[in-house]
């Protein structure tokens, strides 16, 4: 399949980047990924539940997650790099299509094989990293951080709905018919995607011999997904990435363990406290980042992010409570917040806008291979050392990482002054 169909002109393909066209497709994408989010918190809300239900304990809860986190590692480079070779909407609609699977399994899930079985469409559902890819392809490198960080209040409003609904949903009419809502509600997602997003979002150039040479490359080429990390700065920043977001990672793959047996929580009032994480991280991500993004570099806020999150591990150390812990959510959201809309901001830029795609899917990968060893370390520490000690990890991990980019930071000034 070629970039551009013979039937397209170059100016029909780039007129999605003309105003009110290109204002109406991102208007949309947030729609979409306001959606994907609500059916993602949906499933997230009732799916511990339903495993208890099905005789599972902490530690093989903690290895359904570790398959998401495996799948979703392996597809999300994968599913970037399908997203630059055929165009975001394919690409969305691919995931669209998985989710309606993964949903329609989970509502059939009637024993511990099946709970397992219907995670595996995950491989392709990648909804907020489709939205991330369009938001890209189309805004300004200056305006790309407001842009994701607006994503980002989608994925608060999502958060919101999905666990109220979820909760409520599961609560009154069981965890079956919940999960129906969510396939019903992709398959809605499927028919926005296929009508208002365009098949191509990127500035496309005549084709020549170049770009047909690099349509023939195959989807599953390793190589033209790992050339990536030889960009400048690009795994440095990846680095970063994993180590400082492994601590919290950690922790919100054990939250629905702890909010389940240490928090004491009922589904309808862990759907709740979801809701106040969406609710805060709705006011950072709309109201917030955008004005920090404004008037502090990128490194800045990089390295604020970081220390803001050392400190939250430090506080979740003396954690004893539910309330307590609704005060620390607010740090601890802005930090989450910052910290992923601007490494990926910052990764973006540093690829040619033809590979941005790709670089989203590893972006994408590096949360699920927080995901993927999460649940093993994180089910081992909750089991032998208690909710404290995914504190103490967070504060020395994040601490050690902001210490070396102050000094860093430090010693790059230094050597401009010279």
């Amino acid at each position: 399949m070629s970039r551009v169909n013979k039937s397209e002109s170059p100016t029909s393909v780039t007129d999605v980047h003309t105003g009110s066209k290109m204002q109406r497709v991102i208007y949309v994408t947030y729609l979409i990924a306001v959606l994907d989010i609500t059916w993602m918190f949906l499933q997230f809300s009732i799916t511990p539940y339903l495993a208890k239900k099905l005789g599972f304990d902490t530690l093989w809860i903690g290895y359904l997650q570790t398959m998401v986190g495996v799948v979703q590692l392996l597809g999300g480079p994968i599913f970037g790099r399908f997203a630059d070779l055929f165009g975001a909407r394919a690409a969305m609609c691919l995931s669209c299509t998985a989710s309606v699977v993964y949903y329609g399994l989970l509502a059939i899930a009637d024993s511990p094989l099946m709970l397992f079985i219907h995670k595996l469409p995950a491989v392709l559902m990648h909804g907020l990293p489709g939205a991330q890819m369009v938001v890209t392809d189309l805004t300004e490198p200056d305006k790309r951080a407001e842009a994701l960080g607006k994503l980002g209040l989608c994925f608060g409003i999502g958060m919101v709905a999905g666990s109220t609904l979820g909760g409520t949903l599961s609560t009154r009419y069981g965890e079956t018919f919940a999960a129906c809502v969510a396939a019903g509600g992709s398959f809605i997602s499927f028919l926005l995607v296929w009508t208002f997003i365009p098949k191509h979002t990127k500035i496309q150039a005549p084709q020549d011999n170049t770009d047909k040479k690099s349509n023939a490359k195959s989807v599953f080429d390793l190589g033209e997904i790992t050339r990536l990390m030889k960009y400048p700065g690009v795994a440095k920043t990846f680095m970063v990435k994993i180590i400082s977001g492994l601590p919290s990672g950690i922790f919100q793959v054990m939250f629905s363990v702890i909010a389940m047996n240490f928090f004491q929580l009922a589904p309808e009032q862990n759907g709740y406290l979801m809701a106040y994480f969406g609710i805060v991280s709705m006011v950072i991500q709309g109201g917030v980042i955008g004005r920090l993004t404004s008037k502090y570099s990128e490194n800045s806020l990089l390295l604020l992010s970081i220390g803001m999150s050392s400190l939250v591990g430090l506080a979740q150390v003396f954690m004893a409570n539910v309330f307590q812990f609704c005060f620390i959510v607010l740090p601890m959201m802005f930090s989450l917040s910052v910290f992923n809309v601007i490494t990926d901001s910052m990764l973006t830029k540093t690829v040619p806008s033809s590979d941005t795609g790709t670089m989203l899917g590893l972006c994408a990968s590096v949360q699920s291979l927080l995901r993927t060893i999460g649940p093993t370390i994180g089910g081992f520490l909750y089991h032998n050392y208690g909710v404290a000690s995914f504190g103490f990890i967070q504060f020395a991990v994040n601490m050690v990482v902001f210490v070396f980019m102050l000094r860093n930071m430090v010693n790059s000034k230094d050597e401009r002054r010279e």
